[in-house]
């Protein structure tokens, strides 16, 4: 059973207001969907909720700490894969527990969080103050405390409709993101009244350069500005909460539009305040990162009581042996087979000769064979994987097969029932499934299955009421995209994976840059430093060059300015500062070709405020011999057959490039 068994005795949440007579129990609000596809391709078949965290179901561990936490009343909503997440809560035994209400609402047209909150609204569900929490928290953090100050300040103000759950959080200095793998986070904070005055999730704050509104420091006299915090996601809401996302539908990220939009509104008045926990857990799983992260913070008893031997997943008892290995019943392991520390093997899994497991988490009923190499890994459920396999940093999800000697080299998703062929090296970040990729990929804001423009709209809408096994007949073939035998589609990169290895080099290369600039480094330690990430991320000159022109534009465009004049003189400032350290990554053609395309990139996306400039900054380039003629030309009959769509920058420099023909003309 997923709920753990109990003895009566409910709990009674009384309000401590002696006029108020009425029992109010306390409630809670359960988003069992993401909304976004940071978890594809596991989330087309699966809904991310029932996704195995250390072999446990995540939705069970929210689940497990709302109950502890005093909450009566839960309201699960579910919207992708629905028929899966009400099936599991109903089998697990969560929908029929005694003194801890479970109630499931579906809906088929939510995209966004706010949707959901706004059919709740109309459900008329809710009677008092609740906790809004996502399906993928995990915590162990005691309600009591936070419960009690939200409701002491809404007796005194009846504005103080949010309590937000934080807690310290260092960032990483180079890639300014917190272990998580989450944005660095801004905020304000009133230290007096624990008052939320500003929020900032962004990157581009890296050069330690934050700009506030005059009126939010002459509103507030005292202030304290905090990017050592991480937001848990775990909010205590009184009702009004649900009528503001009612009255505005432009609500619909909780964060980015609710909050940041009640700190702009000055009308009504709303006020968000913050709880800080200092020695209990709280953390959601955004990505696969902090799935990662939190994996371990569990296998290291920082979640107690929410680790595998105190929770007991599926009538299956797991066992805490030394060196933090964590064991369930009816495993048969080798004598010559060696079990590394902060590991923990599933039900039923045979692991054969002179196999190394380190630092992984396998499932239930796995079969893993001999001379196998697993160092940092997630094996699900009735996983298959043949002699000589190495597995290095990858998650592999149920019945999915390795066949001998394949190797997964960092990064590798294998979503269900992929079979890698013999000895076919899957390479780093790959995302391999048995459906295709869609042709658009969705924005965050959507949902975790695909909608009706995708070519595998067919397959995912049959996932909710049939096994999602099938695989079509053309892609079975002794030679596949995965070696001889495989069975699966490999993804091109995906576009939400934070963690892919062209982000990552990308961002090492903007926080090299901006070290250099914040602390003076000469441009030959520049150079020697984007240089050694070259060659560890294993990139070309090209990719050297337009990472660090991408760098030094955003830090022009970031740098204070009033007028496109003014970006224009931080652009030259920049460009002639640095020029050595780019020129040195412009040694052919096709190099400065590749940074003209990732200039338009930028006008067309990152930074639209160049797109006037383009021209001014491209013949400012050549002037200063940072590009060529030749390159300019090349650019220009590249585009010569594309579509009008992908001319608008070439039309634009027409002038220029006229001026440098007739020059070409004359010279000779």
């Amino acid at each position: 059973m997923g709920a753990p068994k109990k003895s009566g005795g409910g709990r009674v949440s009384v309000s401590e207001d002696s006029d108020e007579l009425v029992r109010v129990p306390l409630q809670a609000i359960l988003l069992a969907d993401s909304f976004n596809t940071k978890f594809r391709p596991i989330t087309l078949e699966c809904p991310k909720v029932l996704l195995p965290l250390v072999n446990i179901p995540m939705i069970n561990y929210t689940l497990t700490w709302l109950e502890s936490a005093g909450v009566e009343d839960v309201f699960v909503f579910c919207c992708a894969h629905s028929k899966q997440v009400i099936d599991y809560l109903d089998k697990s035994g969560w929908l029929s527990q005694p003194n801890f209400s479970v109630t499931t609402i579906e809906s088929h047209n939510s995209v966004s969080a706010g949707d959901a909150l706004r059919l709740i609204y109309e459900r008329n569900v809710i009677h008092g103050d609740f906790v809004l929490i996502s399906g993928d928290t995990v915590s162990n953090m005691s309600l009591t405390q936070a419960l009690a100050e939200h409701k002491e300040r809404k007796k005194k103000d009846s504005n103080a409709v949010m309590t937000m759950v934080i807690k310290r959080s260092k960032t990483n200095p180079v890639i300014h993101q917190s272990r998580l793998g989450t944005e660095e986070l801004f905020m304000a904070i009133d230290p007096d009244t624990k008052q939320l005055l500003y929020y900032e999730e962004r990157t581009d704050l890296s050069k330690g350069i934050l700009h506030l509104d005059k009126s939010l420091l002459a509103d507030n006299p005292s202030l304290t500005l905090h990017h050592d915090k991480q937001d848990c996601y775990i909010d205590i809401c009184s009702p009004e909460v649900l009528s503001l996302f009612t009255d505005n539908f432009d609500y619909q990220h909780l964060r980015r539009h609710f909050v940041k939009g009640l700190l702009v509104d000055d009308i009504m008045g709303y006020k968000i305040f913050v709880h800080e926990i200092h020695s209990n857990y709280a953390a959601r799983i955004e990505n696969f990162r902090s799935y990662d992260t939190v994996s371990r913070d569990i296998i290291h008893r920082w979640t107690y009581p929410m680790v595998p031997d105190v929770m007991n997943y599926g009538n299956t008892a797991t066992k805490l042996e030394r060196q933090g290995m964590y064991r369930a019943s009816e495993i048969s392991q080798s004598q010559s087979a060696v079990i590394g520390p902060f590991t923990v093997i599933g039900f039923g899994t045979k692991i054969g000769n002179n196999t190394i497991i380190s630092d992984s988490v396998i499932g239930k009923g796995c079969k893993i064979g001999s001379n196998v190499c697993i160092k940092g890994c997630y094996i699900w459920d009735h996983v298959t994987i043949e002699d000589g396999c190495k597995l290095n940093h990858a998650i592999v999800c149920n019945e999915v097969t390795l066949k001998s000697g394949a190797i997964l080299e960092p990064g590798v998703i294998l979503s269900f029932k992929v079979v890698v062929g013999q000895e076919f090296v899957v390479p780093p970040y790959s995302y391999v499934s048995l459906l295709q990729q869609p042709v658009e990929e969705d924005s965050d804001e959507e949902l975790e299955y695909a909608d009706s423009t995708s070519v595998i709209t067919s397959r995912v809408d049959k996932s909710d009421e049939e096994d999602a096994s099938e695989v079509p007949d053309t892609h079975i073939s002794s030679v596949s995209e995965l070696g001889m035998g495989g069975v699966g589609y490999i993804w091109q990169k995906y576009e939400d994976n934070e963690d892919s290895r062209d982000d990552f080099f990308e961002r090492e290369v903007e926080a090299t840059f901006l070290r250099a600039v914040n602390e003076n480094i000469q441009e030959d330690h520049l150079i020697l430093e984007v240089n050694s990430l070259k060659l560890s991320c294993n990139k070309l000159t090209a990719d050297c060059a337009g990472a660090l022109f991408y760098a030094m534009m955003k830090y022009a465009v970031d740098t204070p300015h009033i007028s496109l004049d003014g970006l224009m003189q931080n652009v030259k400032a920049v460009l002639t500062k640095w020029k050595k350290a780019l020129r040195s990554y412009l040694t052919d053609i096709d190099e400065q070709i590749e940074i003209i395309l990732k200039f338009e990139e930028i006008c067309l996306e990152s930074a639209k405020e160049y797109a006037p400039l383009f021209t001014k900054i491209l013949l400012y380039m050549y002037n200063e011999d940072i590009i060529e003629e030749d390159a300019i030309l090349s650019w220009e009959d590249e585009k010569r057959d594309a579509d009008e769509a992908d001319k608008v920058f070439v039309n634009k420099a027409q002038d220029l490039i006229q001026w440098l023909k007739v020059a070409e003309e004359e010279d000779e």
